[in-house]
């Protein structure tokens, strides 16, 4: 790679208005016949068919994603011990996600066709909350009773085994709690040349889903330099308009959102409910936008077609899904 390929959040926004983000990775991966049944979920996919992640890497670079977030959101020593997996390998599974990503972005990189009016995507490494390690819907409550310094100890061995493989970011997402965004952004400084975005998962229009404001959530982050950006995500899209609204009051640092496609989870039949529209999806887009969001993709039940719908849109051209 050439130095000069690398690039980095703030190259992309001076380049264009939108940075476009992904969608989502475990509900596309179960759309294309996993079983993500298992408290691993798509980190499952790791062991058992890392060329459907590549795969889905690669249909994201095609609709227009500037940015790859890796199967690591549930990808914890702890987890991986659970399933009788040692040390040493967990981390190198979790390097392999990179892995798959950045040879998923060098492909397509590689042919000269896609680089047009682009700037090389990045590969960002999925960090998940520790509520995501408990596999419980923790994440979507918080309220772990861990201090900051506890939340730090968790997250120290991961975050550096994910750094070890050089992502170009870390994606700190799905954060319930001002504490763990706080740990987070506090372990930044232990890996200076890093770099990452903490994104907070939220449960209405004002609030992330232990019930703290957002805003001071994204207040008390403003004093950490390597956090680059700073948002909500898989988070329902009606609350997205309010919370940017709130977030642009309190904040410098650019802001992120990437919700849920806008259908309702039924966690007794395990199944999805209600509207899924790419071309609505891209219209919200636009409105999130204008109320001063700049890095805007998507998470569960989106896919490569909600993508490209963003894409379009951002780059004032076509974008075909993949």
């Amino acid at each position: 790679m050439h130095d000069d390929e690398r690039h980095s959040v703030q190259d992309f926004l001076a380049a264009r208005p939108v940075m476009v983000l992904d969608g989502a990775l475990a509900t596309e991966l179960e759309a294309r016949g996993c079983d993500l049944n298992d408290p691993l979920w798509s980190a499952r996919v790791l062991i058992e068919a890392p060329e459907l992640i590549r795969q889905v890497h690669v249909d994201y670079f095609a609709a227009g994603a500037d940015v790859a977030t890796t199967a690591s959101y549930q990808a914890t020593f702890e987890g991986f011990a659970r399933r009788g997996i040692a040390e040493a390998q967990a981390a190198a599974l979790m390097r392999r996600s990179i892995e798959l990503a950045r040879e998923a972005r060098d492909a397509f990189w590689a042919e000269p066709a896609h680089r047009a009016g682009r700037l090389r995507p990045l590969v960002a490494a999925s960090v998940g909350p520790y509520g995501a390690m408990l596999a419980d819907g923790s994440e979507y409550r918080g309220d772990y009773g861990l201090d900051e310094t506890a939340l730090m100890d968790f997250h120290r061995p991961r975050m550096a085994a994910l750094l070890s493989a050089e992502p170009d970011l870390l994606a700190c997402e799905t954060v319930p709690c001002l504490a763990e965004a706080r740990a987070l952004a506090r372990l930044l400084a232990e890996f200076p040349a890093a770099r990452a975005w903490i994104s907070f998962s939220c449960r209405d229009g004002a609030h992330n889903c232990q019930g703290e404001p957002l805003a001071d959530c994204l207040a008390a982050l403003a004093a950490f330099d390597q956090v680059v950006a700073v948002g909500l995500n898989c988070t329902a899209p009606v609350h997205v308009p309010a919370l940017i609204a709130a977030a642009a009051q309190v904040t410098a640092k650019p802001i992120l959102v990437y919700p849920n496609s806008g259908e309702t989870y039924d966690p007794q039949h395990k199944c999805w409910h209600g509207p899924r529209d790419a071309a609505e999806f891209s219209a919200a887009a636009r409105d999130w936008h204008r109320a001063g969001a700049r890095l805007i993709g998507g998470c569960c039940r989106t896919g490569p077609a909600e993508i490209a719908a963003v894409s379009a849109w951002a780059r004032g051209g076509a974008a075909s899904p993949a």
